[in-house]
C-alpha cells in the first residue's frame, strides 16, 4: 500500500490544515482525512451551518442498506431541519449517534491529537468516522470557548449509487434507480431555499 515514498503508513502522524495532528490508525481512512481539512477551512467563511456529504464508510451500507442515508449532527435544530428537507425530497435519512466513547478512544493517542480510526475495527466504524469529522468542526471564530458551527454529516455510501434491483426500479421512489443517484441534491436545495 505504498504507491510512493510520500504515502502514509500505520503509526505515522501528520498535521492537518487546522494544525491538529492525526495518528494514522487506518490507511483506508483517507476520505475522512481530506474532509477534516475541508470542515476546518469552511469555518473561515463563518457559515450559518455546514453540511458535508461523503461516500465515507461501507459500515453505513451494512447498517442502513442502500435507500437510507446515515446522518450525524452536533446541532439538534439543524438535524431536524435537514431531516424534514430530506423527507419532503423523498431522500430518507436516519439519525446516528455521535458516541462519546469513540471520541474518547480516538483522542487518547500518545502521539497526536486524534487517531483516524477506531480500536473496534469495522464495528461502529461509521460512528467513528463521524466522531473524527466532528473533532474538526470549528468553533465560531476558532475561539475554543465559542459554540461549534452547526454541522451535519451525511454518509451516502449506500445511497449514492443505485444497484438497479427490481425492488428499486419498480419501487415508489424514482430517485433510486440504477447508477448515480444524485442523492441529497434535492434535500440540500430544500434546506437552503425553504429553511
Amino acid at each position: 500500500n505504498m504507491p510512493s515514498a510520500g504515502a502514509y503508513r500505520p503509526g505515522d502522524v501528520f498535521k492537518t490544515y487546522s494544525g491538529k495532528t492525526v495518528e494514522v490508525f487506518s490507511t483506508d481512512a483517507e476520505g475522512r482525512n481530506v474532509l477534516a481539512d475541508g470542515l476546518w477551512k469552511a469555518g473561515e467563511f463563518d457559515p450559518e451551518y455546514v453540511v458535508d456529504l461523503a461516500t465515507l464508510t461501507g459500515a453505513i451500507v451494512v447498517a442502513l442498506g442502500n435507500q437510507i442515508t446515515g446522518m450525524w449532527s452536533n446541532d439538534s435544530a439543524l438535524r431536524r431541519r435537514l431531516a424534514k428537507a430530506a423527507s419532503r425530497s423523498g431522500e430518507p435519512v436516519w439519525h446516528m449517534p455521535l458516541n462519546a466513547q469513540f471520541r474518547k478512544y480516538m483522542t487518547d493517542s500518545a502521539f497526536a491529537d486524534i487517531r483516524n480510526g477506531s480500536i473496534g475495527g469495522r464495528a461502529g466504524s461509521s460512528n467513528a468516522a463521524a466522531s473524527f469529522l466532528e473533532f474538526f468542526v470549528p468553533h465560531r471564530g476558532y475561539e475554543e470557548d465559542a459554540d461549534k458551527i452547526p454541522w451535519v454529516h451525511l454518509d451516502i455510501a449506500g445511497t449514492a449509487w443505485g444497484p438497479g434491483s427490481k425492488a428499486r426500479s419498480e419501487g415508489a421512489n424514482p430517485l433510486f434507480q440504477y447508477g448515480v443517484s444524485g442523492v441529497h441534491v434535492r434535500t440540500l436545495h430544500r434546506l437552503i431555499t425553504e429553511g
